[in-house]
């Protein structure tokens, strides 16, 4: 399957890693930095390839390489949603880091146009695919914590100065967003596809408290309900001290309570449920070993997609999955902005409705 990367920054690695492992014929890369695509090419002993190609302008790329089938998207946030539009429109199936937009308009403009161009979207929510997560999702889906309570997320991690002079974009309304937007999204993903009911009202309250060189929240919390009764709690932080503490996900029913952590969600701290059976014992305790807070989902989203391309069906993780997650932070935002509960779903509102929030 013919593929190129766009973006070659700090995730780029990732999705580079996944391309290689499932044997990807890695065609282009694309970025507005020759330095940036040499390091990511040379990382994967690729440099000495003269059949990939580089590019600094994606159009480009995808005027003059009509094989191409995939791309993956691992650009700045704020350009996920024009570059995904153009592959769409040219055929092209796309993997798009998260946030799939920065808009709700956005969002839904790549679930139409890839619906009438007959293309696949996947949405870059990767620890859908950790180990520990999986566990608890089809815990879920036998139902075997009954009538759920309650559940959290919680992202409890370290973001400094120099992590946001490493591109000008980070931390900007219209390029990044804030804690919740770029870090606790996968978090906000994962629990709102867990409870897997729709959202009736959510309210949030964001703060900007150490990061005064960024446009965005440095802290965000929300209280979610759903329509069916169940509540759960969202906190995402890149203010903890001195480094990323951990990402916990809770799940609370009256058969049983399940707790995820590690530094995101990769372990299974607390499994417990009345109806035991022989496979609980050897998950009680289980840790999947990563060698970033990104964790392995990479590789297994992108076998996923491959598959969806090759058999004609949904990705695991689709676009609508993608808008979904999206619509939850954004939803946080007006709230704040409003200082009222916000009503799903939620039809337009964009993170640049967010400009001068933090501002004195």
């Amino acid at each position: 399957m013919k593929y190129a990367l766009i973006g070659c920054g700090r995730i780029a690695k990732n999705h580079m890693k996944a391309a290689c492992h499932n044997n990807l014929e890695m065609i282009a890369v694309c970025d507005v930095k020759m330095d940036a695509m040499n390091a990511i090419l040379d990382l994967y002993e690729l440099g000495n390839r003269g059949s990939i190609k580089k590019y600094e302008d994606y159009q480009k790329l995808i005027d003059e390489n009509p094989e191409l089938q995939l791309v993956s998207i691992a650009t700045e946030s704020g350009s996920h949603a024009k570059i995904a539009l153009y592959c769409i429109k040219h055929g092209i199936h796309v993997i798009i880091e998260k946030p799939i937009a920065m808009s709700m308009e956005d969002a839904k403009e790549i679930i139409l146009q890839a619906q009438e161009h007959k293309v696949k979207v996947c949405a870059c929510h990767q620890n859908r695919f950790n180990l520990a997560v999986q566990k608890m999702k089809h815990a879920r889906d036998e139902d075997r914590f009954g009538k759920i309570s309650h559940g959290s997320i919680h992202v409890r991690w370290n973001r400094n100065r120099e992590y946001y002079k490493q591109a000008e974009w980070r931390g900007k309304w219209g390029s990044d967003g804030g804690a919740l937007m770029n870090q606790c999204i996968h978090g906000i993903d994962l629990i709102r596809w867990i409870i897997g009911d729709e959202i009736q009202e959510v309210y949030g309250a964001t703060r900007q408290r150490y990061h005064e060189y960024m446009e965005a929240e440095d802290v965000g919390m929300a209280l979610i309900q759903f329509k069916s009764g169940i509540v759960a709690t969202i906190e995402g932080s890149v203010n903890v001290y001195p480094k990323n503490l951990e990402e916990t996900l809770f799940l609370f029913g009256e058969k049983g309570t399940v707790k995820l952590g590690g530094t995101s969600t990769n372990n299974i701290d607390i499994w417990e449920f009345s109806d035991k059976n022989d496979g609980d014992k050897d998950l009680q305790g289980l840790k999947e070993e990563t060698c970033n807070v990104y964790g392995n989902g990479h590789i297994s989203l992108f076998r996923d997609m491959m598959e969806a391309i090759e058999k004609d069906r949904e990705p695991y993780v689709n676009g609508v999955d993608g808008r979904n997650a999206l619509e939850l932070v954004l939803a946080i935002y007006k709230s704040q902005k409003t200082g009222k509960p916000v009503k799903l779903p939620l039809e337009e509102f964009s993170s640049n409705d967010m400009a001068g929030e933090f501002n004195e």
